[in-house]
């Protein structure tokens, strides 16, 4: 009888071990998540200003300004791993156009508040590309835990639900800049 008592809070034990270990898992994942969020905020809140720095030197630029006005907007209403992920390619897309153009213009290369923003930028975008690795890597993690016997089993029973990779599916965003001047 004691054997029979000691294997089942043995087996009881086993089984909170392993909850604990997804639920941990799954924290991971939402705080990297949140990493990306913030960082991609942070770029969304930056754009607006080196626009406006930007605008008056290219005036013909005007499509772009608008489409990141648009994506900006956009980034507010989406909700999911995927959606944000191809506006956030889509906005890499613009941004390089506008920095490609700006290589035309001596003056606003020089413009401090260009060099600050263009800087602060750039930052983000490594900071971006961080939080993006590391939140796939927390995904990887998460999923092989969902997927490797017996943690599987006990994921299945309290309901654990795979996540997305974060995945830029925008081969605009791939591609290299085409500036173009005869517009």
């Amino acid at each position: 009888m004691w054997i029979a008592l000691i294997v089942i809070v043995l087996l009881i034990a086993f089984v909170i071990s392993i909850y604990n270990n997804l639920v941990k898992a799954k924290l991971k994942v939402d705080n990297a998540w949140s990493q990306i969020d913030v960082q991609l905020q942070r770029r969304f809140d930056l754009i607006p200003n080196f626009v406006e720095t930007v605008k008056g030197y290219m005036t013909h630029e005007s499509e772009t300004f608008e489409k990141i006005t648009a994506l900006r907007t956009s980034w507010s209403n989406s909700s999911t791993v995927a959606e944000k992920a191809k506006l956030d390619g889509e906005l890499s897309g613009a941004l390089k156009t506008i920095m490609a153009v700006s290589e035309n213009y001596p003056d606003l290369k020089a413009n401090t508040n260009f060099s600050e923003l263009s800087e602060e930028l750039r930052n983000t975008e490594n900071k971006i590309s961080f939080s993006r690795q590391f939140y796939n890597d927390s995904v990887t993690m998460y999923n092989e835990k969902l997927a490797i016997f017996p943690s599987n089993i006990i994921a299945n029973m309290f309901n654990f639900k795979e996540r997305d990779l974060f995945v830029v599916d925008n081969d605009e965003a791939r591609k290299n800049v085409k500036v173009d001047f005869n517009k």
